[in-house]
């Protein structure tokens, strides 16, 4: 374990919370990646993006045998031995699968030991990996576990590989579902150097509310539609990397700082800021995500100031009458007037370009609503940060919001009180 404290965190979300007791009730978002090396191994998305929710031909995934094992053991295998654990949500996507696990009692084993959820993820991955061995014929695997648990529902020794399967011929077998206490210390896939099914560990997030709930059920079963957006519209639906140069230099933020916030500003603050941007040629550069053609059309920064706050219903007013032209709004979208702004440009249909307060990660995906934007070209997203994991209670200081509103109007190439004229 690295204990230097001079080197930056490592931030995962495969890290369990040190203040939870993962033995106890609750409702977990659960996340678990397949192997990289079998590529798409549960399915394939199919269906079409015009067809509603429920459609027979609305986007889903149509499985392979591999995936409706997993499906099985999910649905089945869990509550079969852990009665008070509950799926009451879940998606098996071509290479990963989300599914909501609620506790409604202290997780206990059946054989009346108290365990936690890492216990019964491990478990479930391990009975996967021996019914997906099984399925690809290394049935002299069969009799090897370890485990003190089997599905009834396993498949039989020496089972052929079903048809449409997608796994490597070379991947060995073993036949029984296990779940139980001693695959969480030493399963069968270490022991015999097995290829296996997933990768290591798990992502958990939990619902602190309704609300929260309501939104991860609306995201898992929304996972199939946002997938099929992404495949469709290829080059709005991915981050693309210093595509946008703001023609904004550092000395030129700088002073553009002191002018704006010089009480707030410090060489601490400037520093931490400078050093997050996204910089090439000396100046300021944005990755995007979105509709890179909304650059070409006439741009209008939308940024409001508490000075003019008696003025909104005018600078309002100007804003989505030039978005009904054929302005694009340009807008970090910080304070709520400016929220109002760019959600009422939004609902209206108009297009708009937001700058985001951090970068794109490797694997980025924005909210339902704004990747709909995305794919109808409605929306631009422009980050000039390199992606930081933050808290979502970490606030942002006077000097970020305000370089934030200095991009606005150095990718219009024009002040932000236009709208005044």
């Amino acid at each position: 374990m690295n204990t230097d404290y001079r080197l930056p965190t490592e931030h995962s979300m495969k890290r369990r919370s040190d203040a939870h007791d993962y033995s106890r009730k609750g409702v977990y978002h659960i996340t678990i990646s397949a192997s990289e090396a079998l590529r798409q191994p549960f399915g394939r998305i199919a269906g079409r993006l015009d067809r509603p929710d429920g459609d027979s031909d609305a986007p889903h995934v149509e499985l392979t045998p591999v995936g409706r094992m997993v499906a099985e053991e999910l649905t089945g295998s869990i509550r079969q031995y852990y009665p008070m654990l509950e799926v009451i949500d879940f998606v098996v996507m071509p290479e990963h699968l989300h599914f909501l696990l609620q506790a409604h009692g202290d997780v206990v084993s059946q054989n009346g030991k108290a365990t936690h959820l890492g216990h019964v993820i491990a478990g479930f991955k391990y009975g996967c990996n021996k019914r997906f061995w099984a399925m690809t014929g290394r049935a002299d695997l069969a009799t090897k576990s370890p485990g003190t648990l089997t599905s009834p529902a396993a498949p039989s020794s020496g089972a052929a590989v079903p048809s449409g399967a997608v796994v490597p011929p070379s991947c060995p077998a073993a036949a029984g579902s296990v779940l139980g206490d001693s695959v969480a210390k030493k399963g069968a896939a270490e022991k015999e150097k097995l290829p296996p099914l997933f990768e290591k560990g798990y992502c958990d997030v939990m619902p602190v509310d309704a609300a929260q709930l309501a939104t991860q059920r609306a995201y898992i079963r929304a996972n199939p539609r946002s997938r099929l957006l992404r495949m469709t519209n290829r080059q709005w639906l991915q981050p693309q990397r210093l595509t946008v140069d703001t023609a904004v230099s550092l000395p030129a933020l700088h002073g553009y700082l002191q002018r704006e916030c010089p009480r707030q500003l410090t060489a601490e603050q400037f520093s931490s800021i400078s050093s997050r941007l996204l910089q090439a040629g000396g100046h300021v550069q944005c990755d995007c995500y979105g509709n890179l053609e909304l650059l070409r059309r006439p741009l209008l920064p939308v940024v409001c100031h508490r000075a003019d706050a008696a003025l909104f219903p005018n600078q309002k007013s100007r804003c989505l009458t030039a978005a009904a032209s054929g302005s694009v709004l340009v807008s970090a979208r910080i304070s709520p007037s400016e929220k109002e702004i760019v959600d009422a440009a939004l609902l209206s249909g108009f297009p708009v370009v937001l700058i985001e307060a951090n970068g794109f990660p490797a694997l980025f995906h924005p909210s339902a609503d704004r990747m709909d934007d995305c794919a109808a070209g409605r929306l631009l997203l422009l980050a000039p940060w390199s992606y930081q994991f933050r808290n979502h209670d970490e606030s942002v200081s006077v000097p970020f919001c305000k370089t934030m509103n200095c991009i606005v109007q150095a990718v219009c190439r024009q002040k932000d009180t236009w709208w005044k004229n």
